[in-house]
């Protein structure tokens, strides 16, 4: 790692010291590995998280479940609560809540499958670490420190998404609010940024993977991407995918849905469950390449 000497345009020596000194990384000091319902981050294994953006119905999200475990998948991510653009709901564009929680739960009994679903709002940050192994804090709720800090002292396993507008200097930031209310196994995701140009009308979002070895240089948590909420677009997901495990990613997150097509929520961008079975051999290759594994046999 070269020694950051001088103020950059983003972080600076100062910042490592006195704004984040719980999640900086300084020098060459070893990266933070822990594991997570038994599942190991930030070594060698590049662990997937994969499932729908909205939790359906029991039966899809107990199909999902078992098609993410049998592919390789670690654990199952699906949105009991989820955040819209809009506020305007329908007999499809919906969420279940507390249902989905139970949905959920049932799903990784069947499964073992360990949990991963979104808290947004800190009157249910306590329902849903009764079932989740990793709450996941999304991108428009990164600077909601009110909600940081009850997830944190909650004393489960954290996953904070990086805002479409943060710099990695605000990103660390949060993090260091969930630090130092005593998170001591949290994770950061990169999830697309917003952008003049994002090569379709239908996508949203940029993924940037500079960010992932640049987070890695200034933070020593794990870091990884979901190439699925930054692309918005399905055929786009594979090549993004394999390019986080080329980058460095630590972990990766995928929407997988049995049905694309008719997804309740964004259904541009999931991926089948043949295409997620055929990725994750695809990723299992790459990361040969670079020294990790997804723990897929080719």
């Amino acid at each position: 790692m070269i020694e950051n000497k001088a103020p950059g345009k983003d972080i600076s020596d100062e910042d490592l010291a006195s704004k984040f000194p719980l999640a900086a990384r300084r020098g060459d000091e070893p990266r933070r590995q822990f594991e997570i319902a038994g599942v190991p981050f930030g070594g060698d294994l590049i662990p997937v998280m994969a499932g729908p953006n909205t939790v359906e119905n029991r039966e899809m999200i107990l199909r999902t479940a078992e098609a993410v475990k049998k592919a390789g998948g670690h654990f199952l991510r699906g949105g009991a609560f989820k955040p819209l653009s809009f506020p305007y709901r329908s007999d499809k564009y919906f969420e279940l809540r507390e249902e989905g929680l139970r949905y959920l739960q049932d799903a990784r009994d069947a499964t073992g499958l360990p949990i991963i679903t979104e808290v947004m709002d800190q009157n249910y940050v306590g329902a849903v670490a009764e079932v989740a192994d990793i709450l996941q804090i999304g991108t428009r709720n990164m600077q909601n420190y009110a909600l940081l800090i009850d997830c944190a002292r909650s004393g489960k396993p954290c996953m904070l998404k990086r805002h479409y507008g943060a710099s990695l200097r605000d990103w660390l930031g949060a993090a260091e609010y969930m630090l130092l209310e005593g998170c001591t196994k949290l994770i950061l995701c990169e999830r697309g940024m917003a952008v003049p140009h994002t090569h379709r009308a239908s996508s949203r979002f940029l993924l940037d993977l500079q960010v992932v070895p640049a987070a890695q240089e200034f933070c020593s948590y794990p870091v990884g991407t979901d190439p699925s909420h930054a692309t918005f677009w399905a055929p786009w997901v594979k090549p993004m995918t394999l390019a986080s495990i080329g980058a460095g990613a630590d972990f990766i997150m995928l929407e997988v849905h049995p049905d694309p097509r008719n997804a309740a929520v964004d259904p541009l961008q999931p991926i089948s469950f043949d295409a997620y079975d055929q990725l994750m051999l695809s990723m299992e290759a790459v990361a040969s390449a670079v020294g990790r594994t997804v723990g897929r046999s080719l």
